[in-house]
């Protein structure tokens, strides 16, 4: 029997150490995915500490997951062939039948299959996935750039293209990392008159490279909402930094009936009162990532438009070093494991 290797930890809040297991073959409705690459996630702490009902150890996390397609279970949809560039995401895969899916929102689905939760992820050689979990990855896209634009990519780019946002409106990113960086550039893409929000000047350059047209530095003595006035207000702000002091602090810089997009996750409220939304008719929403075809959308619009991720890769066999340069907010900006 052949084997492979994974990535996994043993206990919550465990050390990864890599390990071989026996070569599963894919049921129906599932396939067998070579995994090239697979990013990092800050989400997958979320898996590793436990924090999920029903997680179990050993636990292999990674939902980033591009590879190419080893076998096909029988009777999955024929449309997928042995060989096929694929990605999985966050987007794990649907129940197909609770509420949610049954009216079409399957990234909404109440049994949701997250890779690295209901299922073994991309900290590996080789995944086992739902085939209706798959994005083809175009020819442009390398697999560790194809990746993180399954989960970090699809969150921002959707979050956007699902906005109120219009081409030529004033959109303000918030924060300049992980998920960050890739809303600068899609926006910039999307036609929008651009801001990024960030901690200091140093990283006005950065901006700047990415597309913003201007740049806001949260620690200036202009606070953040006078700064965006100063350009007109913000149709939209994207919340991709994960701080909800940050994050309330744009909402007196929007216009009227603006837009808080917050796909950036904290525990902490928000401190927004009514009366800052009520006369101004402002929104105030959370976005999920995305589905495979959102994923795949996300995909080609980025290979369209040359928009890849700001990677750093370490090959699998140093995925506890990847994963705690992850934690640290070292890695500039998205971790990476490869297996070749």
């Amino acid at each position: 029997m052949s084997t492979y290797r994974v990535a996994q930890v043993t206990a919550a809040g465990g050390r990864f150490e890599v390990t071989e297991r026996e070569v599963p073959r894919p049921g129906p409705g599932h396939v067998r995915i070579a995994v090239d690459a697979c990013g990092v996630c800050h989400s997958d702490a979320l898996f590793v500490n436990a924090g999920a009902p029903g997680v179990r150890f050993p636990l292999v996390p990674g939902h980033e997951i591009a590879g190419r397609i080893e076998e096909v279970g029988e009777g999955t949809y024929s449309g997928w062939r042995v060989g096929d560039r694929v990605v999985v995401g966050w987007f794990g895969g649907s129940c197909g039948h609770c509420t949610p899916c049954r009216q079409g929102d399957f990234i909404m689905c109440e049994n949701l299959k997250v890779p690295g939760w209901a299922y073994d992820g991309g900290y590996a050689e080789t995944v086992i996935a739902p085939a209706d979990a798959l994005a083809r990855i175009p020819d442009a896209l390398a697999a560790p750039d194809a990746g993180p634009l399954a989960c970090a990519g699809v969150t921002a780019y959707n979050g956007l293209r699902h906005s109120s946002a219009r081409p030529g409106d004033l959109v303000a990113v918030l924060g300049i990392g992980g998920l960050g960086h890739l809303g600068v550039m899609y926006a910039a893409a999307m036609g929008f008159e651009t801001v990024a929000i960030a901690r200091g000047a140093g990283k006005a350059d950065l901006a700047k490279q990415l597309g913003a047209h201007h740049y806001v530095d949260s620690t200036a003595d202009t606070s953040v909402a006078d700064a965006l006035k100063a350009l007109g207000g913000a149709r939209v702000v994207l919340g991709t930094a994960a701080n909800a002091a940050a994050t309330a602090a744009t909402v007196e810089g929007m216009t009227p009936r603006g837009e808080l997009v917050i796909i950036g996750a904290d525990t902490e409220p928000l401190g927004i009162s009514p009366s800052q939304l009520l006369m101004s008719g402002k929104i105030i929403r959370g976005h999920p990532s995305g589905t495979a075809q959102d994923v795949q959308d996300t995909l080609a619009f980025s290979a369209l438009q040359g928009i890849r991720p700001m990677v750093e890769t370490m090959p699998l066999d140093q995925a506890d070093e990847a994963y705690q340069r992850m934690l640290s907010g070292a890695a500039r900006f998205r971790m990476v494991l490869t297996t070749h």
